[in-house]
């Protein structure tokens, strides 16, 4: 077994070691990102807007099924990365077998399920009218691939966690590549509609699969598991649900806010309506590239000096966290509210989308700044094994604030009082989580002598 060495996030310096784990991941989030926008645009422009509203649909279940994967692969890499500070690497090769049997056993019984009930489902979640046929036909093919999806997304955490972010990243930009230069041979080529961006998006999640089995298999990873490795290990098997719950958790919150967003939008105002969510909700991915690139470079750094009882060294890493990601969201603010007509534009020459978008747009990123914090403030509670506090935190923000906003306020307001709801309950949760990461600080991460 090749010796685990990570000792590179202990001792290198925090300003250049962020830079180092997030900008690998700043880059693959935004090469994801660009492949769902730039997805979009193919499908609305070749397809037309009612495609935009349907992927828009599916994108719920998709989402649920493999943030199963992610959900698996955060817990566990927590678990990975103090597991490596504390040089305790029998727990990190057992916690990745582990990890292994979970997402297999999990997202196939799902997968099953999502196949039985596809005429329940795409209707719950908004896919009425017009809208049902093609998200039937893209939901159908897309869900074969979600398994594969759910191993990309665990094992992709397990790679950030061996302080090997470049390679995370490559897995990242496969599936992205694929998918756009399928989507034009499938879609525009050879003219297969919804069909051909269904298997332009499931055949990408193939080739991240092949991608990130041939890293574990080479020399590239010091994770060398065997047989024994993938037995359940219930006090392993327990931490790794009590993390992953977190982001099970807020993955689940974003598929009950795409189902509500889409039935309230098109009691509202119809297909249109759904598609100005649409639009936005890519733009939401794209955009916060940067700030989500941070927060994943942080995780490990976090993990891996907490684990070694680094306590100062995890203090500057919040702070030098905290200090990018807002800059950064000060940027992706400025632009939005800039270049928001611009930015619809592209999407589609549909009138009454160009004329809805951009208003609702400055409402959903006017909180942007100041969101920063808030992720960072969730991700370090769930870096450090402190799943409950992680689990209230990150799901402060959409599930106990945002949606009972989007519930409540439209009743009085129309269709604005859904675009409010976003900057109320970004502030609202940033002020929560500032109050919680500052106390933690000040009493479990006193400098040592």
């Amino acid at each position: 077994m090749a010796k685990i060495n990570s000792a590179a996030l202990g001792k290198e310096p925090i300003g250049r070691l962020l830079i180092q784990q997030a900008a690998p991941a700043s880059i693959g989030i935004l090469v994801m990102s660009l492949n769902i926008l730039i997805d979009t645009i193919f499908v609305g422009n070749w397809i037309g807007p009612t495609a935009i509203a349907a992927i828009n649909v599916v994108l719920p279940v998709s989402f649920f099924i493999a943030a199963l994967g992610m959900a698996i692969g955060i817990g566990g890499s927590s678990i990975i990365s103090r597991a490596l500070g504390a040089n305790q690497q029998q727990k990190a090769l057992k916690t990745f077998g582990n990890q292994i049997t979970l997402t297999l056993l999990l997202c196939i019984s799902m997968v099953i399920v999502g196949l039985i009930f596809i005429n329940e489902l795409i209707p719950a979640f908004g896919g009425k009218g017009e809208i049902f046929e093609p998200a039937k036909i893209y939901y159908r093919v897309v869900l074969y691939g979600i398994p594969f999806l759910a191993l990309c997304m665990m094992g992709n955490t397990v790679i950030r966690a061996e302080g090997k972010p470049k390679f995370a990243m490559i897995a990242m930009i496969i599936p992205s590549v694929g998918n756009l230069i399928l989507d034009y041979v499938f879609i525009n080529q050879m003219e297969m509609g919804m069909l051909g961006a269904a298997w332009a998006t499931t055949a990408s999640y193939f080739f991240c699969f092949g991608y990130i089995l041939w890293f574990f298999l080479s020399k590239k990873s010091e994770l060398k598991i065997s047989l024994p490795h993938f037995g359940i290990d219930f006090p392993i098997l327990k931490e790794i649900s009590s993390l992953g719950f977190v982001t099970l958790a807020r993955q689940a919150v974003v598929s009950i806010t795409y189902l509500l967003m889409n039935n309230i939008l098109f009691e509202l105002g119809g297909e249109n309506s759904v598609t100005v969510y649409a639009i936005i909700g890519r733009m939401l991915m794209f955009a916060l590239f940067p700030v989500l690139g941070v927060t994943q470079g942080f995780l490990p750094i976090a993990g891996f000096n907490y684990g070694a009882q680094n306590y100062q060294r995890v203090r500057k890493t919040i702070n030098t966290a905290v200090l990018y990601a807002v800059g950064l969201g000060i940027l992706v603010f400025v632009g939005i509210m800039f270049f928001a007509e611009d930015i619809v534009g592209i999407f589609t020459d549909n009138a009454v989308i160009i004329a809805e978008t951009p208003g609702a747009m400055r409402w959903v990123f006017a909180a942007t700044p100041i969101v920063a914090l808030q992720l960072i403030g969730a991700a370090y509670f769930q870096a450090v094994g402190k799943a409950i506090p992680a689990f209230l935190l990150t799901l402060s923000r959409q599930g106990f604030l945002f949606i009972p906003l989007v519930l409540i306020l439209p009743q009085f307001y129309g269709e604005i009082g859904v675009w409010i709801s976003f900057p109320i309950a970004d502030l609202l949760s940033t002020m929560v989580t500032g109050y919680f990461l500052n106390r933690e600080i000040r009493k479990n991460l006193k400098p040592t002598v």
